[in-house]
């Protein structure tokens, strides 16, 4: 045997060793996708910063995530070290709507490892019951203002929504199912927030009619904490969805009561209702039915519907629990072009609208506002909350905790890392188990940073934060203050003053200590809104 020879075997016996090795580790979905050939993708990742500073893009030139946003995300969710070193390389006299974030000279000092007050989970309680103004029977509390967007089991692949279900176990926040029903992967542990969207999956007759007695099986048969009825979403406003016929299995078929062979569109609007008032109606038949909170998911376009819904909520007995305000921005649904580049406005715009509204008809503190549509970074999340956001949905972000590396090719079904698709081939490289533990990695990091970003505007929790604590950089302007730019009153975003008083004792309260104030028992609902009447 020639050297030449010995070289070639031992070379060969490597590569073997390594595609055995890449084919049963479970800790990356691309190598286990593609044994060797995935090596090249972190190899050229760890070079890219050289790379790219001599030959290609920086690190926030790509979209719809910059390199430096997903580089913060996949650290977060591994835990690992998600500093950047040299300071900014934002030109930030050259940025257009840059957020600023106006610290305060006497911040609240975050809690280290060894003071009484220190979470290592760094939980975000709500500062709103969810369902309390309207006394659902089952109204809570959320013990985590960030919480996992509507994403369906059919659009994602099982592990993908598994793995995400075992992230919101993890880390005590809700999943919200999307509409296409909930699977077996949505129960490894953690609550949902059911979806129904127009096709009524999962609830629906023979002839796809909504029926309220499958409904109440289910919420009574899984861990459904809220209802979200989605009249519209951020990636196709005004557009129903569409499940190709490729990616439908008999699981999903039999899940979501559809037919196989066959591509699953949804209507763009609902048969159960046309108006704001037969709306309404709808939302307190199934609040009565189930006792849950029940809500309302849209992107914004015209504001006449929203001018309606708040009027009525104020003249009327009736009302929506929540509101989730989806931005045109938004987008893990596949879209034509047009709608996700000009249909539904940006969220800090459209939202700001619909608050206006529920402020105008004195109506903003009966409701949880919810915000979705990128707002999984520290900043952007803090600004919503300062707009009068009471919750934040992710969605995108969660995708890239678990695996995904932004190729675009969620509308294919060949996404490699095995999130957006049904390939099997291209689903076995996703391990659930490992990537539910980098979810909630993802989400407790978030909420870490956005306690404190509060503290250091010298607040105590990130609802207390208003938009005086903010301003925007615009190239060739001065910078103007966020209250300006948006036609706001500071203080208008805040919870009411009682929400205000119980959440600040909240998070002065060490955690294992704050299960009497998280009870939604422990509040008496009245006309005004919510008033503490016990502290202990």
């Amino acid at each position: 045997m020639t050297w030449l020879t010995g070289s070639l075997l031992v070379v060969g016996l490597g590569l073997v060793c390594m595609v055995i090795y890449d084919l049963t580790q479970r800790k990356h979905a691309i190598l286990r996708n593609f044994p060797i050939v995935g090596h090249f993708r972190y190899w050229l990742e760890a070079i890219g910063p050289e790379l790219r500073q001599y030959i290609v893009t920086s690190d926030n030139e790509e979209r719809p995530f910059s390199r430096a946003q997903r580089r913060w995300v996949y650290a977060s969710s591994k835990r690992e070290n998600n500093y950047f070193g040299f300071g900014t390389d934002n030109d930030l006299e050259l940025a257009s709507n840059h957020l600023i974030v106006k610290h305060s000279a006497f911040p609240v000092n975050t809690p280290n490892p060894t003071d009484p007050l220190y979470d290592s989970e760094f939980q975000l309680p709500c500062a709103k019951i969810l369902g309390g103004y309207r006394q659902r029977r089952h109204a809570f509390r959320p013990t985590s203002l960030i919480n996992i967007s509507g994403m369906s089991y059919g659009s994602l692949s099982g592990r993908a929504v598994e793995a995400l279900n075992r992230g919101a176990a993890l880390a005590g926040c809700l999943q919200n199912t999307g509409e296409g029903g909930v699977s077996p992967y949505h129960l490894a542990g953690g609550d949902l927030m059911l979806q129904l969207g127009t096709a009524y999956f999962g609830c629906r007759d023979a002839h796809g009619r909504f029926e309220l007695s499958k409904l109440k099986d289910i919420c009574a048969a899984y861990p459904i904490r809220a209802i979200e009825i989605k009249l519209s979403q951020g990636a196709k406003p005004g557009v129903g969805g569409l499940l190709p016929a490729s990616k439908i299995t008999k699981e999903i078929a039999a899940i979501r009561g559809i037919p196989m062979g066959k591509d699953c569109a949804s209507p763009s609007g609902h048969q159960e209702f046309h108006d704001v008032d037969s709306m309404l109606d709808f939302v307190e038949r199934i609040a009565d039915a189930t006792g849950l909170p029940v809500g309302i998911k849209s992107a914004v376009g015209e504001t006449r519907f929203w001018t309606e819904l708040a009027l009525q909520m104020a003249n009327t007995a009736r009302g929506v629990d929540f509101v989730t305000v989806d931005g045109g921005e938004g987008g893990t649904g596949a879209a034509p072009l047009v709608f996700a580049d000009h249909v539904a406005l940006p969220f800090k715009i459209g939202f700001a609208r619909v608050y206006h509204e529920f402020i105008d008809a004195g109506v903003h503190h009966h409701v949880v506002f919810n915000g979705s549509g990128k707002l999984g970074f520290p900043e952007n999340s803090l600004f919503a909350l300062a707009l009068g956001c009471d919750m934040i949905s992710v969605a995108r972000e969660a995708m890239l905790s678990i695996g995904c590396i932004q190729a675009q090719r969620c509308h294919t079904g060949h996404c490699p890392a095995g999130v957006a698709t049904q390939n099997a081939w291209l689903m076995r490289g996703l391990d659930p188990t490992s990537k539910g533990v980098r979810a909630a990695n993802y989400i407790v990091t978030l909420r870490k940073d956005l306690m404190r970003l509060s503290h250091s505007c010298g607040v105590w929790h990130p609802a207390l934060v208003t938009l005086d604590h903010f301003e925007l950089l615009n190239v060739g302007s001065p910078s103007k203050p966020a209250t300006e730019v948006f036609d706001q009153r500071a203080d208008w975003g805040l919870p009411s003053p009682a929400d205000q008083q119980v959440i600040r004792t909240i998070m002065q309260t060490p955690y294992k200590e704050r299960g009497p104030l998280m009870d939604a028992k422990s509040i008496k609902q009245t006309s005004l809104g919510s008033d503490l009447i016990s502290m202990n």
